[in-house]
């Protein structure tokens, strides 16, 4: 019954969340208790999801902090060289800017947060996808598809997960994984490189008014990267009307006619007041000398956050304070950086604190106990010697569906056991259940995500439509180079 009742609670919860029914919050909240109560343990809600909450709790004042360090970081000016040399790569092809996505975001990625890989991706490469008319569920896609493939760092979480759960060292885990994990990467870049041409076909050529095809000029170059760097409208005129709404993209509409006329029209979306300042070079927060101080200060956090010399909440903590003091002494500046990042850091701390409602439920009624027995249970005893395969295969749908900490500390003991059985290493299951984080990254469950799609204006449920059949190829195509490899 138990089983029955966590299947179709989260079938209702991405049902309603991708037919835009209700809202992520209310849904994390309501379905969960709604089905706390057909389980016969409504008296018992209250528990459940203060349970939740203490266990959330650190990753909500983690995500909190981050938010306003790397906040800071990006309002001080620290990422603009790397922005700069992703823009200038991109010029106005939507092909280089949806590959520069997904550089950028694995380039990022090797801090290992999730949340700061998307805060400064965005923060990077919206206003250029508005200008040019692009599709934003392609960058929020590739993004987190980039990310899932390079949360497989050892301090990223899931490999140090696997070898806690498993009493194994974590280099002996991702070590080896390393050829898969670049086969996965490559087929991210790929994927990207597709998906731009389909934006190309879509949106056409762009040219700034009196110049060359931005794609080709040097000088529009530079005045491409200007633009997509600052907070004005720029005139631009589309090859396309732009019909590029933030939500289109899986079955994008052809392109009209390509025309270059003399009077330039601007691309929708772009006028300042739609509230995104983008990484403008003339912005009044840059500190460029301070620049040493705060890439040491970030290298600094970073290394003490892998040699874990404090828990990482207080990390972040302590490097926003140093960072907003330093940066900004005068109080009244301080407020106003504060002030600038509290939507992010609101909407993100209120979604984790929703979603301890949808994991307490689970975890409290025993939902997550018995999906994960079933299951287990329902793999053929014929399958023994195969429980690498069985492993890989299951931790896309375990990992996208629980927290990585049910499935790691949950499942995958049990997975393990079942595998030693037959003769199987628990190295080898342990690199198996790394290749589902591609898609883990999309998961309802991760908070980063609502980072993620909060600051691109995107809904969940489109970016869920698009982005989860291209994680879940991702997530096998590791697993099949892990096996050609031989890794697995």
């Amino acid at each position: 019954m138990l089983t029955f009742l966590g299947f179709a609670m989260i079938a209702t919860f991405l049902v309603l969340i991708m037919m835009k029914k209700m809202s992520p919050i209310a849904a994390l909240v309501l379905i969960p208790a709604l089905f706390c109560v057909f389980a016969g343990k409504g008296a018992h809600l209250g528990d459940y999801v203060i349970e939740g909450v203490g266990k959330l709790a650190p990753t909500a004042a983690m995500l909190m902090f981050a938010i306003v360090y790397f906040g800071l970081m990006i309002d001080v000016g620290l990422f603009d060289p790397i922005v700069r040399g992703i823009l200038r790569f991109c010029k106005a092809d939507p092909v280089r800017v949806v590959v520069g996505t997904a550089v950028l975001a694995a380039i990022v990625s090797l801090d290992g947060d999730g949340s700061t890989t998307f805060m400064i991706t965005v923060s990077a490469m919206y206003p250029l996808y508005k200008r040019l008319g692009l599709s934003l569920v392609v960058m929020t896609g590739v993004a987190a598809t980039a990310n899932g493939v390079m949360n497989t760092l050892p301090w990223g979480g899931p490999t140090a997960r696997a070898a806690t759960a498993l009493k194994l060292d974590a280099a002996d885990i991702f070590v080896p994984m390393i050829p898969a994990l670049a086969v996965g990467l490559l087929f991210v870049f790929a994927l990207a490189y597709i998906l731009g041409l389909r934006e190309r076909r879509r949106v056409g050529m762009l040219t700034l008014p009196g110049r060359k095809a931005l794609g080709d000029a040097e000088d529009a170059e530079e005045e491409l990267v200007g633009a997509a760097a600052g907070s004005g409208a720029q005139p631009v005129s589309a090859g396309s009307a732009g019909s590029a709404a933030a939500g289109a993209a899986d079955g994008p509409s052809p392109a009209a006619p390509s025309t270059s006329t003399s009077t330039p029209a601007a691309v929708p979306g772009v006028a300042p007041e739609d509230g995104f300042q983008g990484l403008d070079p003339h912005r009044p927060t840059l500190r460029p000398r301070l620049y040493w101080f705060n890439a040491g200060l970030t290298v600094a956090l970073l290394a003490a956050m892998i040699a874990e010399l404090l828990p990482i909440p207080v990390l972040f903590l302590l490097g926003a304070a140093l960072a907003l003091t330093v940066n900004f002494p005068h109080m009244p500046d301080q407020k106003a950086r504060i002030a600038a990042h509290a939507d992010n850091v609101l909407n993100v701390a209120g979604m984790v604190f929703a979603a301890a409602v949808f994991t307490g439920v689970l975890t409290g009624t025993g939902m997550v106990r018995h999906m994960a027995d079933w299951l287990v249970g329902a793999i053929p005893e014929g399958m023994g010697p195969h429980m690498a395969l069985v492993t890989g295969l299951l931790s896309l749908p375990l990992t996208y569906f629980m927290s990585n900490d049910g499935f790691y500390f949950g499942v995958l003991p049990v997975l393990a056991e079942a595998g030693a059985a037959h003769g199987v290493s628990p190295l080898e299951i342990a690199r198996a259940s790394l290749v589902g984080q591609a898609l883990h990254m999309s998961s309802p469950l991760v908070p980063a995500v609502y980072v993620l799609v909060g600051m691109a204006k995107v809904e969940f449920g489109d970016h869920t439509r698009f982005t989860v059949k291209w994680a879940a190829l991702t997530s096998l195509v590791v697993l099949a180079a892990g096996m050609l490899f031989g890794i697995i």
